[in-house]
């Protein structure tokens, strides 16, 4: 896994859980800010840009909202306007947070780029495999957050093959899978992965159940790419998140809302404001646990060092030119003499002077 120099950038999910409620949106935007999250994130989209008048719901999204609507429907309801979109970011950074969205197609990435100014963009799981999507983000040259939710390496591998294409070609050059490749297997094509992408660990269901979530895949994905991983977390609660966490990764994406019980397709597998704040105060819990891997005695072990290791002692009193044997010499606390490493090398030595019963060897 890759070896994270910066804290852990806690984004916290508001997605649609607004319900298309421009109260709701702003209401999240301050229980994320309280909840002492780094990023409050929603999702931008054109429902007829994204989903055909007839296309069906997820499995997810009908246990959570019914059937009685087409997706593009509940999708049309949940939509944010440009203005708020505006209203939302400029309260999110009033409030210290950073403002992201996730664009689900062209109209919206430009959008949000180009008016909004936003200089990190998130792909979602869905679009890993929409080349043209993935290298109009790549274009946009800000940096990417990717989800890998239900892909295989190997698909992960190509959508990096695009984003390094549209990082290091010239737009008058012919996309192809050819040069896609050759662009991932390129020295500037590397780089420039390295420079501004980070890949989430995620499995697509909502809420995802434990044994899904495959946290060592993060592993697998840090050494196959050499990039930066970190999870997007669709379980219920916050025990994969923080795991997550205490395996390295570098960014935890969260689903929240105001009120589980609330009408939608993502509140059910979302965290509460209350279970949010503890889930982002566990994580900064985990990470100062971390350390930095040298194993050494810490700060606030110095004390107890003395307290709690042993010292060599006569277990009787001991005369001048008497010899060290098993029958006079011991280990007992405290550990501020010689050490019991040299318990063996003292055998047979003959003592300097007299030592009383109980002290320490400190000729």
């Amino acid at each position: 896994m890759h070896v994270n120099s910066e804290p852990v950038l806690v984004i916290a999910e508001a997605g649609v859980n607004h319900n298309g409620r421009s109260d709701l949106a702003f209401a999240l935007v301050e229980a994320a800010a309280k909840a002492l999250a780094d990023v409050v994130k929603f999702q931008t989209f054109k429902a007829e840009h994204l989903v055909t008048r007839d296309a069906p719901k997820a499995e997810y999204q009908v246990r959570q909202t019914g059937g009685g609507e087409s997706q593009f429907e509940m999708l049309k309801r949940l939509e944010l306007s440009p203005r708020l979109h505006h209203e939302l970011k400029a309260e999110a950074e009033r409030r210290g947070l950073q403002f992201l969205s996730t664009a689900f197609d062209r109209e919206s990435l430009r959008f949000l780029v180009d008016e909004l100014g936003l200089r990190r963009l998130k792909l979602p799981s869905g679009e890993l495999t929409n080349a043209p999507f993935l290298l109009e983000h790549a274009r946009t040259g800000a940096a990417l957050i990717v989800s890998t939710g239900m892909a295989t390496l190997g698909e992960v591998e190509a959508a990096l093959g695009v984003i390094a294409f549209g990082r290091i070609s010239g737009t008058q050059e012919r996309p192809c899978r050819a040069a896609f490749q050759a662009a991932y297997l390129s020295l500037e094509g590397q780089a420039a992965l390295r420079q501004g992408v980070t890949l989430l660990h995620c499995t697509s269901d909502y809420p995802a159940p434990p044994e899904s979530v495959n946290l060592r895949a993060m592993d697998a994905m840090g050494a196959a790419f050499g990039l930066p991983v970190g999870y997007s977390d669709h379980t219920l609660g916050a025990a994969a998140s923080v795991a997550a966490v205490a395996r390295g990764a570098c960014v935890i994406e969260k689903h929240f809302t105001l009120d589980r019980a609330m009408e939608g397709p993502d509140h059910a597998a979302s965290l509460e404001p209350e279970a949010l704040a503890a889930m982002i105060g566990d994580i900064r819990t985990v990470e100062a646990c971390l350390g930095d891997g040298i194993k050494r005695p810490q700060p606030a072990e110095l004390a107890t060092i003395g307290v709690a290791r042993k010292s060599l002692v006569a277990l009787r009193p001991i005369r001048a030119g008497e010899a060290f044997g098993e029958a006079n010499l011991g280990c007992m606390r405290p550990g501020t003499g010689l050490s019991p490493m040299d318990y063996w090398a003292w055998l047979g030595k003959r003592a300097s002077r007299d030592h009383a019963e109980g002290s320490l060897i400190d000729e």
